[in-house]
């Protein structure tokens, strides 16, 4: 079997990022994809860019392009909330000029195979960097969205928050949230595949939800410099403190 670590949304927040990759290691995971979403609207985006990069050191990795990573090297500003605005704004501010290139070099999805495995990585759908695949969508919902896709396994993100379904020989996956989880309980979610490597297409697929530092990723975070940190702040501890 092929252990696989995917990871997704982790916004600047390296107390999560942290904790997904220690259970990682426990896991003696070593290959890992990654479905964008890097850096924006968490305390620490270029500390963040910087370790992801570096994870080819020690991982096989793939890493795609999210909807924010396009936000922060696109010339024109996204209509969004005040809030994002200002992150936006910040991080292109502080950024390494690198880094910036980094985001905008990665591609918005890919087709791979692991094993025997064929598997398509998105941000947020197939059609769409953007596109919500929620839970508890109906499958007519989906099949849409995954249109002339011919992967066995399709992984994803956006939302934030973990989902599954099955369209006749296609499973869909949305692996959550590293960094920004809006799942009730606030933990760092991401996706553990196991690949069978002699079968065609067959494997397993366990969503994983981990405790991390979520006192001090938002402290960090509203420290920061930029109108709507604090408010950005609020909304990783708001899960927190139900």
């Amino acid at each position: 079997m092929i252990k696989v670590g995917v990871l997704s949304d982790i916004h600047g927040n390296m107390e999560a990022l942290g904790a997904v990759l220690e259970d990682i290691d426990f896991l003696e995971i070593k290959r890992l994809l990654i479905l964008g979403d890097l850096a924006l609207m968490g305390a620490e985006p270029n500390e963040t860019i910087n370790f992801v990069r570096n994870l080819a050191s020690k991982y096989d990795v793939d890493i795609i392009q999210g909807n924010t990573d396009l936000f922060i090297v696109n010339d024109e500003l996204p209509n969004v909330p005040d809030f994002a605005k200002n992150s936006i704004l910040y991080a292109k501010k502080v950024l390494s000029e690198e880094n910036k290139a980094y985001l905008k070099l990665l591609p918005q999805t890919k087709s791979i195979k692991i094993g025997n495995t064929s598997i398509l990585m998105v941000h947020g759908s197939p059609r769409k960097n953007d596109e919500n695949i929620l839970p508890a969508k109906s499958t007519e919902e989906i099949k849409p969205m995954i249109s002339g896709t011919s992967e066995a396994l399709i992984l994803c993100g956006h939302t934030h928050l973990p989902a599954g379904y099955q369209i006749e020989n296609q499973t869909v996956v949305n692996v959550g949230s590293v960094g920004r989880p809006f799942t009730e309980n606030q933990k760092a979610c991401f996706v553990v595949l196991e690949i069978d490597e002699e079968k065609e297409n067959s494997f397993s697929v366990e969503h994983k939800f981990i405790d991390f530092d979520v006192n001090t990723s938002a402290k960090k975070l509203a420290a920061l410099d930029f109108d709507g940190a604090k408010y950005l702040s609020d909304l990783l501890l708001k899960s927190a403190v139900k």
